[in-house]
């Protein structure tokens, strides 16, 4: 069936074209078809233009040219979004990719990140002077979509999610406005920003506060599939420094050269470490992690920080076709553990990982209200992912993870993580943002009255 596309004003379209610094790719240019792909390979989409900004300036006048050519308008910046915001059919595209300047000031513990970075040029970039900020457990994921959703990663504990770390933001608002936002000007903005999504403006800049970690102890630890190893990961969890990262995993034994063969394409579960303490604690935290059950294999080791970002690279490339849901929890109940080993046993791929995140610690020292990021009573968020090769085989397993998710909820909080919805969630938004969902649509009123920003998990005007 065709994509309708829709009849785009030549005089607008020949001003933004002159506007911009950039480049504008339309259908029938020899690079449209690479422009137009995005990481999950579900969404094949075919935008009217799209515009590769390389300034600030490109960025409103593409704003401009959406919001008056009544097309939608697609943000995109590491184009990690699972349910395809950052692509479209028949509208704009508005690309960052090309916008990746980087400025550390290791003085005042600060990083200007342009908005179409990665957590990898984060990462390479504050490395360097010995710091890092929250940001993600995959390196080629933008750093925009992670943050303005709220920003899970290994140094949550320790540090707060990566919304929590932002000092600031440059944003291009719905009328092709720049402002600076602050906690002390456009303050409404910036308290939006942190978890509230892409629904206020385009950030065009962040500028995150570093914290002093350069080297840690990390990688993955595997243990068969068993409901005894989460509880006592659970216990791990509770009285566990902050220091200690500990993302959990449940899936199948990947094919490393650490992990028996037998144990490859087998349930399996795990925990990845990050410790950021001192060196000589390191054997106690292995032994302690050891303790959560039998090792079936493990690499854990001393490695500089942005090394534990890219352990889970080669196994989910762009290319691959993904569906998610998203459920936050208090503690791990028994029911929620149960069901990871129900569901765990029967995950469809090896691309296919269950994660959860702690989000205690240092998140919890942010209240409710402080942010747009609303569930600061939850402990952990879990990510419900199958991955596959195939678009039939992603539409064969939906069901598998509906269910999965459906055996979670009674033992859940109502809504869940944004970053972690997929787009047959839109009714899920006000859960997602509960007391903060109000206030969110008073300032998306206000700042959006049009709804220029609605290509993401939308608070409508």
């Amino acid at each position: 069936m065709a994509t309708y596309t829709p009849t785009l004003d030549e005089r607008l379209l020949d001003r933004l074209r002159g506007a911009v610094r950039g480049t504008v790719v339309e259908p029938g240019d020899p690079v449209y078809d690479e422009a137009r792909k995005v990481y999950n390979a579900m969404h094949d989409r075919r935008p009217a233009i799209i515009v590769r900004a390389v300034d600030t300036g490109d960025v409103m006048a593409t704003v401009d040219f959406a919001r008056e050519q009544g097309v939608p308008l697609a943000v995109r910046g590491g184009s990690h979004s699972v349910p395809g915001y950052g692509t479209c059919d028949g509208g704009v595209v508005l690309d960052l990719g090309l916008m990746r300047g980087i400025r550390v000031d290791p003085d005042t513990r600060t990083a200007w990140v342009e908005g179409g970075c990665t957590w990898a040029d984060v990462n390479h970039a504050t490395h360097a002077f010995g710091l890092a900020t929250t940001g993600g457990i995959v390196s080629t994921t933008g750093v925009g979509g992670l943050t303005t959703g709220g920003g899970l990663g290994h140094l949550a504990r320790r540090c707060g999610l990566a919304c929590d770390n932002l000092v600031s933001v440059d944003l291009v608002t719905a009328d092709g406005s720049f402002v600076t936002c602050t906690d002390d000007q456009h303050d409404d903005l910036m308290w939006a920003v942190r978890g509230g999504g892409g629904n206020f403006g385009v950030v065009t800049s962040f500028a995150y506060r570093l914290h002093p970690i350069a080297d840690i102890l990390g990688g993955p630890t595997f243990f068969p599939l068993d409901a005894d190893v989460i509880r006592r990961y659970r216990e791990l969890v509770a009285e566990a420094d902050e220091r200690l990262g500990a993302v959990f995993l449940v899936g199948l034994g990947p094919p490393v050269p650490f992990l028996p063969e037998r144990w490859h394409g087998r349930p399996v579960c795990g925990m990845v470490t990050c410790w950021t303490g001192p060196q000589e604690e390191d054997d106690r935290i292995r032994e302690r992690v050891a303790a959560l059950g039998p090792v079936l294999g493990r690499h854990l080791e001393r490695m500089p920080y942005p090394v534990i970002n890219t352990l889970f690279d080669d196994l989910v490339p762009a290319g691959l076709y993904h569906y998610w849901k998203g459920s936050f929890t208090q503690s791990l109940p028994d029911g929620i553990v149960d069901t990871l080993v129900e569901y765990g046993a029967t995950t469809p791929s090896i691309q296919s990982v269950t994660v959860v995140f702690p989000i205690d610690g240092a998140c919890h020292r942010v209240g409710p209200q402080e942010t747009a990021f609303s569930y600061r009573d939850a402990d952990y968020a879990i990510a419900l992912s199958p991955t596959l090769t195939t678009r039939e085989d992603c539409e064969a397993q939906k069901d598998w993870v509906r269910a999965f998710h459906r055996g979670l909820e009674p033992h859940s909080l109502e809504g869940g993580y944004v970053n972690f919805m997929d787009a047959d969630d839109q009714d899920r938004v006000r859960a997602n943002y509960r007391t903060n969902y109000d206030r969110l649509r008073d300032l998306k009123r206000r700042y959006d009255p049009g709804n220029v920003f609605r290509l993401n998990h939308n608070i409508a005007p």
